[in-house]
């Protein structure tokens, strides 16, 4: 496992480990108020989406997705309903550090954002919603 807090030198790509640590270190970003709401939302990191998942979302190649969002958004979920499936953030290393080496972009921030965005879909909001969001304005 790489170390996190040098993360800028790494001299080998960052493991599993390391990105399920960035991924950690982002769910502690999720406000708190927020964040209890998705206490129960479980983060799995993988190389890539598995060939189901490519299959359904219409991917071209593997490295098309960086994180999904599986289960009920808390729109839809009711209190009276039966627990059918655990909500799932799939998080996927090597499309992450490819995008990673392609931009520059800070890793940090690139797991963050994958974190981020893959919560809004727990809360219920499509993507433009999420892009309003980070744009400052209302999702709804």
């Amino acid at each position: 496992m790489a170390q996190l807090h040098d993360i800028d030198r790494f001299t080998t790509p960052p493991d599993i480990a390391d990105v399920e640590a960035l991924a950690r270190e982002a769910m502690a970003f999720v406000p708190p108020e927020l964040r209890r709401w998705a206490a129960e939302v479980i983060v799995k990191v993988e190389d890539f989406p598995d060939e189901d998942t490519m299959d359904e979302m219409g991917l071209e190649t593997p490295f098309d997705l960086l994180g999904l969002y599986r289960g009920v958004d808390l729109m839809r979920k009711s209190v009276l309903d039966s627990p059918q499936e655990v909500d799932i953030i799939h998080i996927y290393r090597r499309p992450i550090l490819d995008y990673w080496c392609e931009t520059g972009e800070d890793l940090r921030d690139l797991v963050r954002h994958v974190i981020v965005h893959e919560i809004g879909h727990h809360f219920g909001f499509s993507d433009e919603e999420m892009e309003r969001i980070e744009q400052g304005v209302s999702p709804r």
